[in-house]
């Protein structure tokens, strides 16, 4: 009996690695030719650097300065994360209450859809002049951009399960319990998940305002004073770092859904 050779973990890397190249290679090609032709038109358009650095000069000056860079990263993305995940502990159970409660929906859910219109950076200056520069005002102002978002997409989730698979539950003799751990639960994920990437998308940009109006720490506050200071080369590069840590935030919930629910159609056809 012929036996089955395991992979290594080498040709397993390279095998996903090749996978991978295969269907990023178009946005890999796009991104080196924008870059690229950013480089060359700042030179052939004679664009004052004061106005629009190279990329090459943002890299090279950006690397003197990369300590703080990480170091403001870090705050920005811990202001972020304790915002984003006190929402997601909040706004999924009491979604799921306000779903169940004829009460709620005509007392706090409209309330909500309310709040929801109003721009929630306004509340920032408040926070700021009651609390002062530290961390919690910025937690706060990340969890109200967080919370609306994911609190009505969980409403619109556990509200949203057909009577007809009701039924069934009921007639299987399924207990409420059962019926809402194996049934209820796994059928509102894919609309809470919605909630939680939008939230994961606005969740640093109101770190970075609240950081713009009054923090002494933090990627909002190194591009505006870096900004203030003319040196733009410094400001692009906080915006990268801003991205990156957007972009790390929103892999890991899409990371996350692919875990807990590969079985629905938007995963598996991501996948």
């Amino acid at each position: 009996m012929a036996m089955a050779s395991s992979e290594s973990p080498a040709a397993a890397g390279v095998r996903w690695l090749m996978r991978w190249f295969s269907r990023s290679w178009l946005f890999l090609v796009f991104f080196a030719a924008f870059f690229i032709s950013w480089e060359l038109l700042v030179d052939w358009l004679e664009v004052p650097r004061y106005i629009l650095p190279k990329p090459s000069t943002i890299v090279i000056k950006s690397s003197a300065d990369l300590d703080r860079l990480v170091y403001y990263t870090w705050v920005t993305g811990t202001e972020t994360v304790l915002g984003y995940a006190a929402a997601i502990v909040l706004a999924v159970p009491l979604g799921l209450a306000i779903a169940f409660s004829r009460f709620l929906r005509q007392t706090i859910y409209p309330f909500f859809v309310s709040i929801e219109m109003t721009p929630k950076i306004a509340f920032a200056p408040l926070f700021i002049s009651w609390l002062g520069f530290g961390l919690l005002p910025k937690v706060i102002i990340v969890f109200l951009v967080c919370f609306f978002p994911i609190v009505l997409n969980a409403i619109l989730a556990f509200g949203s399960l057909s009577e007809e698979l009701t039924r069934f539950c009921r007639a299987t003799g399924a207990g409420a319990w059962r019926s809402f751990v194996k049934v209820r639960l796994p059928a509102a994920m894919p609309q809470c998940f919605v909630g939680f990437k939008y939230a994961a998308i606005n969740a640093t940009v109101g770190a970075t305002i609240a950081e713009f109006i009054g923090s002494d720490q933090g990627l909002g506050f190194y591009i505006q004073i870096v900004t203030g200071n003319m040196r733009p080369d410094l400001a692009f590069a906080g915006i990268f770092f801003l991205t990156v840590l957007g972009l790390a935030i929103f892999g890991l919930v899409t990371l996350t859904e692919r875990l807990l629910i590969p079985w629905h159609i938007s995963v598996r056809r991501a996948a």
